[in-house]
């Protein structure tokens, strides 16, 4: 965990999961891309956004619960840039701040420098970049890298995510081959982040193409572990909707949801509904991937290996396959006693261990 997650010293928030939380904040659906498979539905027809005053609301509660820090992601969450600007503001010297973006903006080095110094001076800590091969149909690739030679310049840190799938042309290789990207970083203020994650279909019976080795299967569903994701990031949806964990498709899956933004205290409610769920729990302790199997060996018919690469499609099928949902609860339920182990050591056990033995 970075410092810029981990933020200011304070006590853990109280619940199953003591460590640091993110707020993730969608201001809006909309979107200047239209990429199939969009795991948020996003597009430029989208007009649902939320209320200043919600986020701010929700920024306070964040606080007060000891969350580690705030992402505003989308959408794309510059199309609401001078509210964006505002909330930036609200959040800064209070949690870490960073943004999710597909650099639409950054139509030159110059152009992105001066949009990214409007961030900084509004309290943005740290920005992430999407491309890939679906993303750059309306954003050109170049756009990303301008972005990225622009917080070289200013020294903002950065990290880019780059679309994996079969036969992609925009790669973290090809990216790297750049040449006014390596020259930009013979001399690096910040590190060149880049990382590759699955492109998957946001329907669970598509099966997408993935280079050999990414989906996963009997020879290597061992090395998977729990989602990190679900219980540690709420994300406060742009039709106020709190989702209970970063995933891909979760607009179409009430299960993933722990509350509506409204009254007092609906993150610490959304918190505590999460981390009642038994299912949730297996999913941050044991892992979809993992529960999908187990679902498979109490209904041999159910074939999981070699169809998904990217873990938030494998949680949809055990969302949305009714077959599936069935024998994955007879499989949580059964785990009940792994399930308290694996809290109490990835809570407790560890952390002390951890902070007990010298760095």
């Amino acid at each position: 965990m970075s410092e810029l997650q981990r933020g200011p010293d304070r006590s853990p928030p109280p619940g199953v999961h003591r460590g640091g939380k993110t707020l993730s904040v969608m201001p809006t659906y909309r979107c200047n891309a239209a990429c199939r498979d969009c795991g948020t539905f996003s597009n430029p027809d989208q007009r649902i956004h939320l209320a200043e005053e919600t986020i701010r609301a929700a920024i306070d509660e964040a606080v007060t619960l000891g969350f580690a820090n705030v992402v505003f992601t989308g959408g794309e969450p510059t199309l609401r840039w001078p509210s964006l600007l505002r909330c930036l503001r609200y959040a800064a010297g209070r949690l870490p701040t960073r943004i999710v973006t597909n650099a639409v903006w950054a139509a030159s080095v110059d152009k992105a420098e001066a949009r990214l110094r409007a961030l900084r001076d509004a309290g943005l800590d740290e920005i992430n970049f999407s491309t890939g091969d679906e993303h750059v149909r309306f954003v050109p690739v170049e756009r990303v890298v301008n972005a990225m030679i622009a917080c070289n310049r200013i020294g903002m840190i950065f990290h880019t995510m780059v679309e994996r799938r079969h036969g992609a042309g925009v790669t973290k290789q090809a990216l790297l081959r750049d040449p006014r990207l390596a020259a930009a970083f013979e001399r690096p203020a910040v590190p060149l982040r880049i990382e590759e994650s699955p492109w998957m279909p946001v329907d669970p019976a598509a099966v997408a193409a993935y280079p050999p080795g990414d989906a996963i299967t009997e020879a290597n569903v061992q090395a998977c572990r729990g989602c990190d994701s679900v219980l540690q990031t709420y994300v406060l949806q742009a039709d106020g909707v709190i989702g209970a964990c970063c995933g891909l498709g979760m607009r179409t899956t009430p299960e993933l949801h722990a509350g509506q933004a409204e009254g007092e205290g609906f993150l610490r409610r959304a918190v505590a509904e999460a981390e009642a769920d038994l299912v949730k729990l297996a999913l941050r302790y044991i892992g979809p991937e993992k529960l999908l199997r187990l679902a498979a060996e109490r209904d041999p018919g159910i074939r999981w290996e070699g169809l998904y690469a990217h873990r938030c499609q494998s949680c949809m099928r055990l969302y949305k396959d009714p077959r599936v949902v069935a024998a994955a609860i007879e499989a949580v339920e059964a785990e009940q006693a792994n399930l308290v182990a694996a809290a109490c050591f990835d809570e407790v056990a560890l952390p002390a261990y951890m902070a007990a033995t010298p760095s």
